[in-house]
């Protein structure tokens, strides 16, 4: 692998800001932070074996999190990156799913908002075609943030295969190193495959009666004394079935109410019909306490102001019709 960057040299107090700069334009732009007051080390060296990039990254701990306003400006979404755990654990979420990878593990994300807490570590990041992967196993979202752990014999096959390969790398001719590339994906693949087949069935009584929940939740979002006990009580199970239930899918009521509560927030801030709500109002109509706690929350979410969320609307809009020649509230 050929270095690309280190903070060996540079003063710890302009180490951080300069490792983000380099990881975005490497990769995405993506938020970091490091995690401890200590000072920032990072080394990122980065190959490509046949058409596949492949970047090795060591880091003391932070935190990553790719926003929905990055990945809808810069993602690409014909990519995966799955993340070879050489040394360490890390936390990481993405839609409905938590996966923690330790030393020999690995995990696959897509171009989708998803926040990673990484410990003093080294990871092998490689860029995949996601059309390959989906042709296989179905759509991304049936294996991504899932953790493939090292207890597989095909993930010990498939992570030493990949680390021979990035060594022996610059020797191949260029078809050797595509048809290697190759055989690479497919060991990652075969992984991913086996993984899946580990998952616990989900009874179907089981999956009834969650979808009837997120029916309920629906239908009273608005409603600011929907929590679990009033949900489970409405389903006539007591909360600690029902919060089992939702575990066994890789979620926590209360996440997932709050979670729709912010999308349907999302939703009506750029949507022309609601647009002579005041912010307080939606909040309030989407089961927010307040204003002041929606706007809280949204930012955490989506990391901007609701304000701003449909601010930004209104400019695109006006962009869109001053393109076309309309009136911006055709647009809209």
């Amino acid at each position: 692998m050929q270095p690309f960057f280190s903070t060996d040299g540079i003063h710890p107090k302009n180490a951080f800001r300069r490792w983000r700069e380099t990881i975005c334009e490497r990769l995405i732009p993506i938020e970091q932070q490091p995690l401890h007051d200590v000072p920032f080390q990072g080394r990122l060296d980065v190959t490509s074996i046949g058409p596949v990039p492949i970047s090795r990254m060591a880091h003391t701990a932070m935190r990553t999190e790719a926003t929905p306003d990055a990945i809808r400006r810069h993602g690409q979404s014909d990519r995966l990156y799955a993340a070879m755990k050489l040394f360490g654990h890390d936390t990481l979420q993405q839609g409905d799913r938590e996966a923690v990878t330790r030393t020999g593990d690995f995990v696959v994300v897509d171009a989708r908002p998803a926040v990673c807490e990484a410990n003093t570590g080294i990871s092998l990041v490689i860029d995949l075609p996601r059309e390959r992967f989906e042709a296989m196993l179905g759509p991304s979202r049936l294996f991504c943030a899932l953790t493939v752990g090292a207890d597989l014999a095909s993930v010990t096959l498939a992570s030493s295969f990949i680390q021979e390969l990035v060594r022996v790398g610059s020797q191949l001719t260029p078809d050797a190193a595509a048809r290697m590339a190759s055989i690479g994906t497919d060991l990652i693949i075969a992984s991913i495959a086996e993984r899946m087949a580990h998952e616990v069935p989900r009874s179907v009584h089981g999956n009834v009666t969650v979808q009837r929940a997120k029916a309920y939740i629906e239908a009273h979002l608005g409603d600011p004394s929907l929590d679990p006990p009033h949900l489970a009580a409405a389903m006539g199970l007591s909360l600690r079935r029902l919060q089992e239930l939702f575990h066994e899918r890789g979620r926590h009521i209360s996440d997932y109410i709050w979670e729709r509560r912010l999308e349907v927030a999302a939703k009506r801030l750029i949507d022309p019909a609601c647009a002579h709500l005041s912010i307080g109002m939606l909040a309030y109509g989407c089961g927010f306490s307040s204003q002041a706690h929606f706007a809280r929350r949204f930012k955490d979410r989506y990391g901007i102001s609701p304000r701003e969320h449909r601010q930004a609307h209104r400019q695109d809009a006006q962009r869109v019709a001053s393109t076309f020649g309309l009136s911006s509230s055709s647009a809209e």
